[in-house]
């Protein structure tokens, strides 16, 4: 059974549930940038990341056993699995140890370019059509990601840990790719899984590197764990449903707008400071952003 064909520029209707989703989407990715940089600064970042999304699949797969929803199977469950290993394998490994040196509100504009890298991965997998608004988009993105890096490096922020965050941002794009090519399940059953396979990969990545598995002491890693659980409850089903919903690149728009939750919270809790090139690279990669994936 092959790819279902949604294209972009085709008609969408308008859903108000959907729209709410969206609006949830968007504050709690932008937030989960915040709450990795507290996770980091007691727990070891595979680790962290693994005790993350072994307590929310457990959460998810007992919702899935008590409300007798149907796990992936077929094409549907190597959908899923492969999923995991982009989305919650590779992708979290990333960026947690990413985030250990990178500022959130880098990491939430290194995501913000998951439009404009979905959109091509779409294109390439023939999802969606080429524009060629979408490779100017591209072009302005890489200029705006370009002024960040040359103000962080300035900075002192090493370029590879910043470097990571964005290949980070790449296998996130390509976890949607996958969501919208294999058939579809249940959000909370393929979450499920997913997370059962990132967990495990992440598990296997921190005895790897020697990492001490250990449970949170402070109160402000205990709450940046909460948060960082329920977010991955709630806000991954919700993204799985939205990208049925909707195409895969509409769908990631939600990573454009996450930026600005994430320069409230990370100025208020976490004292990060925003410059202005690193703003002003930030405002040029929505443009391209905007241009390239969101305007018609």
């Amino acid at each position: 059974m092959g790819p279902r064909l949604q294209m972009q520029g085709s008609p969408q209707r308008l859903d108000w549930r959907v729209l709410v989703a969206f609006a949830a989407l968007v504050v709690f990715l932008g937030v989960n940038f915040v709450a990795v940089r507290f996770s980091n600064r007691e727990l070891a970042p595979f680790w962290g990341a693994a005790l993350r999304f072994m307590i929310a699949s457990a959460i998810l797969f007992t919702v899935s056993f008590a409300f007798k929803l149907k796990l992936p199977s077929g094409r549907g469950l190597q959908g899923a699995v492969l999923y995991g290993v982009l989305a919650f394998g590779a992708g979290f490994a990333l960026v947690y140890w990413g985030l250990v040196r990178v500022p959130a509100a880098m990491g939430s504009i290194a995501f913000a370019t998951i439009p404009v890298t979905t959109l091509v991965l779409a294109i390439l997998v023939g999802l969606e059509r080429f524009r060629w608004r979408g490779a100017l988009g591209a072009l302005v993105t890489l200029v705006g990601i370009s002024l960040i890096f040359s103000e962080q490096l300035a900075a002192e922020v090493p370029p590879v840990p910043l470097l990571v965050v964005l290949i980070a941002a790449v296998t996130a794009a390509a976890s949607g790719i996958v969501i919208k090519w294999f058939p579809r399940s249940h959000p909370v059953g393929v979450n499920a899984v997913a997370m059962a396979v990132g967990s495990g990969i992440l598990i296997v990545v921190s005895l790897l590197v020697r990492e001490t598995p250990r449970l949170p002491s402070l109160a402000p890693t205990w709450a940046a764990l909460g948060w960082l659980v329920a977010s991955s409850v709630v806000a991954f089903v919700l993204l799985v449903w939205v990208i049925t919903k909707w195409t895969a690149s509409a769908a990631s728009y939600s990573s454009v707008l996450s930026p600005l939750v994430t320069f409230a919270v990370a100025s208020s809790l976490a004292g990060e400071s925003i410059t202005l090139p690193f703003l002003a690279g930030s405002l040029i990669v929505l443009a391209g952003v905007y241009v390239g994936a969101i305007s018609k």
